[in-house]
């Protein structure tokens, strides 16, 4: 049955993804990522990790969904945004890419070595991920705010340059 429960939400993610991807409306892009978010909360439940499943649920498809339905409502969805047309643009996109590749690689290298001592449902706890994210992940943890605070402050900053135009 877990088989086919994690075939069933990976097979519904991926589908929602690729329609996100192939959509142009945004307030379609906007449901296809909230189905895509369910799909990872419930793999996630699959994996023995109910906390992390319910947070990605609550979390991600509720709270950061309702702040990107807030969002697209706020564009003119027939006319949408402009992109800009810059060259150092592209080079940052493709400087970017090879990073995520790299990334993707790494990954994969590392989930296909043996695990550690410790089982799933003990990372899965919401007393051991604490204690992982407040020693071991500390650096991660704190430079993971710092981006989240300069994304917050780059959005108003492009807000107020909109109101002002």
């Amino acid at each position: 049955m877990a088989q086919f429960l994690f075939f069933l939400l990976a097979t519904i993610c991926i589908g929602a993804v690729l329609g996100m991807i192939i959509s142009k409306d945004q307030a379609y892009n906007a449901l296809f990522l909230i189905v895509a978010f369910v799909c990872t909360g419930g793999l996630f439940g699959l994996l023995d990790a109910p906390f992390i499943a319910a947070v990605q649920i609550i979390i991600y498809a509720g709270a950061i969904m309702i702040l990107f339905i807030f969002v697209v409502m706020m564009i003119n969805l027939r006319k949408g945004l402009e992109p800009e047309k810059k060259k150092w643009t592209l080079y940052f996109a493709v400087i970017v890419a090879a990073v995520l590749v790299l990334e993707l690689v790494l990954t994969l290298k590392g989930a296909l070595e043996p695990a550690g001592s410790s089982t799933v449902a003990e990372l899965g706890s919401p007393t051991d991920l604490g204690r992982l994210l407040f020693t071991k992940y500390l650096y991660p943890f704190e430079i993971t705010s710092i981006l989240i605070i300069a994304a917050l402050v780059g959005a108003i900053v492009l807000v107020k340059k909109r109101d002002k135009a």
